[in-house]
């Protein structure tokens, strides 16, 4: 299936990981030139360097998505660079965890800026040119806790659920100028990340890694945990001017994890 999306521009936010990298790739499979943003800048590098081998064009920005204050300068590099951004992913690193009581104000604000705010306001930066061009994705990567939360990942669940709200009224807002909004969601994809939620809980009840493995993939009715590289085909479908009739959704890309309807 042709995608229709050679020669565009994305922005991966959080590239370096292991959902963003396999995003970051997935696009550039495709023909998408990428720019690829992540405050790690060898696992940066890693990502550019494959971007590069499937034959794209890349730029590697080192970002801390939590100062706001480069947005422009960095949106700016991207234009001059690579062109306007016609696909946006956001995908930010997740808080730690945590129960949903007895966090600091303080903690929750700074968390609220680097995954909530800072999306909002990329995303503010860079619709003007997608109305212009009547052409655009946005496509923000949450987390399976937003339909079923998750124990002990109380910030996480909050935030990125604010995320869900406020995708599902910008697609309302946009999609008269061709643009589309939604939200795409894992559920146990083999990262890092989960690697180190698996090793926390372990930890936290004095279990070992392989149970809390087993456990885990023993409520997943496909029986594994997803690959990135499923994750970012999905991403890919959302960008493409195949989905274009796709809009204000989210999308479970979890192996049938979520048992609500």
């Amino acid at each position: 299936m042709d995608l229709g999306i050679s020669g565009r521009t994305a922005l991966v936010l959080g590239g370096g990981g292991g959902l963003g990298s396999a995003i970051a790739l997935g696009l550039a499979r495709e023909g998408v030139k990428v720019a690829v943003a992540d405050i790690d800048q060898a696992a940066l590098d890693r990502a550019c360097d494959a971007v590069k081998a499937a034959g794209s064009e890349t730029l590697a920005i080192q970002w801390d998505l939590a100062d706001l204050s480069v947005i422009e300068a960095n949106v700016a590099r991207i234009e001059a660079s690579l062109g306007p951004v016609d696909i946006l992913v956001n995908n930010t690193g997740g808080p730690p965890p945590t129960p949903a009581s007895g966090q600091s104000s303080d903690l929750w604000a700074k968390h609220f800026q680097a995954m909530v705010l800072s999306v909002i306001a990329l995303t503010d930066r860079v619709l003007p040119g997608m109305r212009e061009r009547k052409w655009g994705r946005i496509i923000t990567s949450t987390s399976s806790g937003v339909v079923s939360p998750i124990p002990n990942l109380g910030i996480s669940n909050a935030l990125r659920l604010s995320l869900v709200g406020w995708s599902k009224t910008l697609a309302r807002e946009v999609g008269s100028h061709g643009i589309t909004s939604n939200i795409i969601l894992p559920g146990r994809i083999a990262t890092d990340r989960i690697r180190f939620l698996d090793e926390q809980k372990a930890k936290r009840e004095g279990r070992s890694v392989d149970a809390v493995t087993q456990e885990s993939t023993g409520s997943i009715p496909l029986g594994r945990y997803g690959r990135p590289d499923e994750y970012a085909d999905a991403v890919a479908f959302l960008a493409s001017e195949r989905a274009a009739y796709l809009t204000g959704s989210v999308i479970r890309v979890d192996g049938g994890l979520i048992a609500s309807i």
